[in-house]
């Protein structure tokens, strides 16, 4: 989501988030400044490491290098929660700045400030924020890189091409190739791309243990180009070929919803089963769930097992649970379309709703035009039996250059 970029901002989000679930209880004020009046939990997956980088920015606010590590420790926080909150705090880290104009602000840290600003999807902010970054410290590889994601999110696949190959002249060669290779994907060169790809996984140096991580990037993009070409069962290699290597939060979403797509909803619960409860995992566990009811309702009158029992139960919990984080999303005004893929697909899958479903998916793609954002669109428009909105769909996919036979399937 694309929220405030102030600390400030961000504590009176969480107060007002608060406020929906506490909205008939009766405040109390403390009687002295040394009553408690809350023990807040500790942080899962909160490190050694991240309570000392904690307590040195605390001493050191101005410290680049200290305010940076905190900032990412965070991000990396909000990424493995699916937290947004964590992500203000990173933002928070980096308040030295705040007041500073760009031009007298270390360019490390505006590129840092983009990082944020792109994981709450304020992808104006971190293109215009990255650009001044790289026009002071032009030969910056994670601002290219950066840059061009952002670029490929929105759909302008010639500027991310640009930026590519901006990141292949100042990086490692293999980041630069790769970053074409998806974008040439995107158009539908699904042959450059695969074998662009399959070359850089065969590198002998990617074999090293301590480029597991590098390996399931690659991986996970192999996959996704041969799901635009409409091979399933290559992308389901390339998928368990990379959680082989190393699992991540988005790889782990990304093959959820091409198990979902394939009709293996069963599946789905037990690879997510130890992800933290995001919204985007709760989204996947409910349409799965979802799916397996409409599977039962159609198939034989058989006794459910413990097993088939439990597994609805969990989904209708996290069904009810995101319906409620919905609720409380939709207070805070102007947030609707920053969340709008999440609602739109839990509008679509788990309440029926393809009317809706299609209003939030229209709304979804002013903002971002990866190819999930296209297909939940195709899909709402199918699902809604609306001539006009499938029309929308072509001319969009015609406008940015995307090929998917996914889409094309749907239409």
């Amino acid at each position: 989501m694309r929220l405030a970029a102030s600390a400030k901002a961000w504590a009176a989000i969480a107060v007002l988030a608060m406020a929906a679930f506490a909205a008939h209880a009766v405040p109390r004020v403390p009687a002295s400044d040394d009553e408690v009046v809350e023990t807040l939990p500790v942080v899962a997956g909160w490190s050694s490491q991240q309570h000392r980088l904690r307590r040195e920015l605390a001493q050191r606010p101005k410290d680049e290098a200290t305010a940076i590590a905190a900032a990412s420790a965070y991000l990396e926080l909000a990424r493995e929660q699916g937290d947004a909150r964590y992500a203000g705090y990173a933002m928070g880290a980096l308040q030295a700045w705040e007041a500073a104009p760009p031009a007298q602000t270390p360019p490390a840290v505006l590129v840092m400030r983009a990082t944020i600003a792109q994981f709450l999807h304020d992808f104006d902010g971190a293109e215009a924020t990255l650009k001044v970054a790289l026009a002071r410290r032009p030969n910056d590889a994670q601002a290219w890189i950066t840059l061009a994601t952002i670029l490929r999110v929105r759909g302008r696949y010639n500027e991310s091409d640009a930026a590519c190959r901006s990141l292949g002249r100042v990086g490692p060669a293999l980041y630069g190739v790769a970053c074409l290779a998806e974008n040439a994907g995107l158009r539908g060169n699904h042959d450059d791309a695969r074998q662009a790809l399959q070359a850089l996984l065969a590198e002998p140096a990617l074999r090293d243990a301590d480029k597991a991580g590098t390996r399931q990037w690659l991986l996970t993009s192999l996959a996704e180009v041969e799901e635009l070409a409409g091979r399933q069962a290559e992308a389901d290699a390339a998928y368990r070929k990379a959680v082989a290597a190393q699992r991540s939060g988005y790889l782990l979403l990304a093959y959820s919803d091409y198990l979902q797509r394939v009709g293996r909803h069963a599946e789905i619960p037990r690879l997510l089963a130890d992800e933290a409860r995001s919204d985007a995992v709760l989204l996947r566990l409910a349409i799965a769930g979802a799916a397996a009811r409409g599977k039962s309702a159609q198939g034989a009158q058989s006794a459910q097992s413990a097993q088939s029992a439990q597994s609805a139960q969990t989904a209708h919990a996290a069904a009810e649970e995101l319906r409620l984080r919905f609720e409380v999303a939709a207070l805070r005004p102007g947030t609707t379309a920053l969340h709008a893929r999440e609602e739109a697909m839990f509008a679509l899958d788990v309440q029926n709703d393809p009317k809706r479903a299609l209003e939030l998916a229209r709304l979804n793609v002013r903002l971002q035009r990866e190819p999930i954002d296209l297909l939940v669109f195709a899909r709402a428009a199918s699902a809604a039996n609306d001539s006009a909105a499938r029309g929308e769909v072509k001319a969009l996919m015609q406008q940015i250059g995307l090929k998917d036979a996914r889409v094309d399937a749907t239409l």
